[in-house]
């Protein structure tokens, strides 16, 4: 961390080491706070998980005396420097960010000995953004990412092979549309990736708690596709040692 920076906030589980690493990234303008709902939902279904929640890299102070004209209604908060950021700079400031997160998230992996697989990253608005793109530029930082009214910075190109992607939307949200999110998955599912969309009407860009529980159901029963098509594999490497002809039926 920074000198002179909060430190996150860390739950441990009480009497067991930690099975599972959830962090969880705040929006912009925010500060972890903003993410004691999930970090709560995810405590109750998750009891013997670590669920840690730093603060974004970029602090403006509310009442800064330095920028006054540039940085008011900004205070908080940030992932990325807010002044002067535009649509055509967003990608590469996140770009930027991205190796002070990563390293984050890898010493916290190594002090408990986790990995990527036992990893999951959130984030809400530019913390979804940040989580996405933390999973593509170190594809085995984590096995979940849930990005909740959020989207990548950038379009991309690729998908990260061993990381399962959930998008939670508000069907009214003002900031980042539906419909770009439902582009983005057309897109992941192009290049093959493994992606979920849920949206919740009525409800805009928040971090809603139609939301929060429907992400708690994917993580306790949505199965990686790479598992599924591992499983898949055995089963037809089995009929064929067997020299069983197939029955017709269909998995689903």
């Amino acid at each position: 961390m920074k000198p002179d920076f909060p430190d996150p906030f860390i739950f441990i589980p009480k009497t067991e080491k930690p099975e599972l690493l959830f962090v969880l990234l705040h929006g912009e303008s925010a500060d972890p706070r903003q993410m004691f709902p999930l970090a709560e939902a995810i405590k109750r279904a998750f009891p013997r998980a670590m669920v840690v929640l730093p603060y974004a890299f970029e602090n403006i102070p509310a009442g800064n005396p330095a920028s006054v004209a540039d940085r008011e209604g900004i205070a908080g908060y940030h992932w990325i420097d807010p002044v002067g950021l535009r649509e055509s700079n967003y990608a590469e400031r996140v770009a930027q960010a991205l190796p002070e997160l990563i390293a984050q998230i890898r010493q916290i992996q190594s002090s408990y000995g986790l990995s990527g697989q036992q990893t999951a990253l959130a984030g809400f608005s530019q913390g979804a953004s940040m989580a996405l793109e933390a999973s593509h530029a170190q594809p085995n930082l984590a096995g979940r990412v849930l990005a909740f009214s959020g989207l990548y910075a950038a379009l991309p190109s690729t998908v990260p092979p061993t990381t399962m992607l959930h998008f939670f939307h508000g069907a009214n949200d003002q900031q980042v549309s539906v419909e770009d999110v439902e582009s983005t998955l057309v897109r992941l599912s192009e290049l093959q990736g493994d992606a979920t969309l849920d949206v919740a009407s009525r409800i805009g860009h928040e971090l809603h708690d139609a939301l929060i529980k429907q992400a708690v159901v994917r993580l306790q029963t949505c199965v990686p596709l790479r598992n599924w098509e591992d499983a898949l594999g055995s089963l037809q490497e089995g009929q064929a040692s067997d020299e069983v002809p197939p029955s017709g039926r269909t998995l689903h």
